[in-house]
């Protein structure tokens, strides 16, 4: 008999996210929309913690959607100028999420 999935090898260290905990907030820009429009992708704000397994999860629970795919991105802040300090904004993970073909998301 062959097993298709394995188990994880680690234990999460970090807290346990619920799902509204997991995603911020959408993303709604020009590429997001021209993402959703054509191939079905949404862009995501998430939490630093999450992993893809989770987005995944919370995704599905929130929207009562299918995920295909999840891909994420470590965005690193901007640096900006406050008065006269030198300043940064804070690092952030971007998180963009396929659905099946048949689900679809409005965020309007």
């Amino acid at each position: 008999m062959v097993t298709l999935r394995r188990p994880p090898q680690y234990q999460r260290s970090g807290p346990t996210l619920e799902p509204y905990q997991v995603v911020l907030r959408p993303l709604i820009t020009e590429k997001a929309t021209h993402l959703s429009e054509r191939h079905n992708c949404y862009c995501f704000e998430v939490n630093s913690l999450a992993t893809k397994t989770e987005i995944k999860q919370a995704i599905e629970q929130l929207f009562n959607v299918e995920v295909a795919d999840v891909r994420i991105q470590n965005r690193r802040g901007k640096l900006r100028r406050f008065r006269l300090k030198q300043g940064r904004l804070r690092n952030w993970k971007k998180a963009i999420v396929k659905l099946k073909s048949d689900f679809r998301i409005d965020f309007y």
